[in-house]
């Protein structure tokens, strides 16, 4: 084979594996790299349904609580309303840090989620956080 015949081969699966990892990473409709592009259903939090997630007193209201070993956040918007969402950041899949003043925050890009109802206050995020079904049984938060 030709210098110039396999530069051409190993170019062309160069490109091949370029769009292969440019896929991998979820290029959205925003064309941004790691960008989800759809709401997708419910977040898989792990664990069993039923298990306890946290006690009430453990969520603050307007603040709330990452369980990065769940793979949720749960939040309090107003006193008694318990909402969770999915602790994984829609933009690259970063875990969510924390939850302060009703909002949200992921430590990658700075992304800022709103915690009544996981829509975006701030990118480069273009999708909600998924809703995390959850109960509230007394002053156990559990998985629905």
């Amino acid at each position: 084979m030709s210098e110039v015949a396999r530069r051409t081969v190993v170019s062309a699966a160069g490109g091949a594996g370029l769009v292969a990892v440019l896929a991998a990473c979820g290029g959205g409709s925003d064309g941004k790299a790691g960008s989800s592009g759809s709401g997708g259903g419910p977040a898989p939090a792990t664990g069993e349904a039923g298990a306890p997630l946290a006690r009430t007193a453990d969520i603050p209201v307007g603040g709330g609580k990452v369980l990065a070993d769940r793979g949720v956040v749960i939040t309090q918007p107003t006193a008694g309303q318990f909402k969770a969402f999915s602790s994984k950041c829609t933009h690259q899949g970063c875990a969510v840090s924390g939850v302060s003043d009703g909002v949200i925050t992921c430590p990658c890009h700075q992304s800022l989620f709103d915690a009544s109802d996981g829509s975006v206050k701030g990118g480069p995020a273009t999708t909600p956080l998924p809703p995390t079904p959850i109960k509230v049984d007394g002053d156990a938060i559990t998985l629905a």
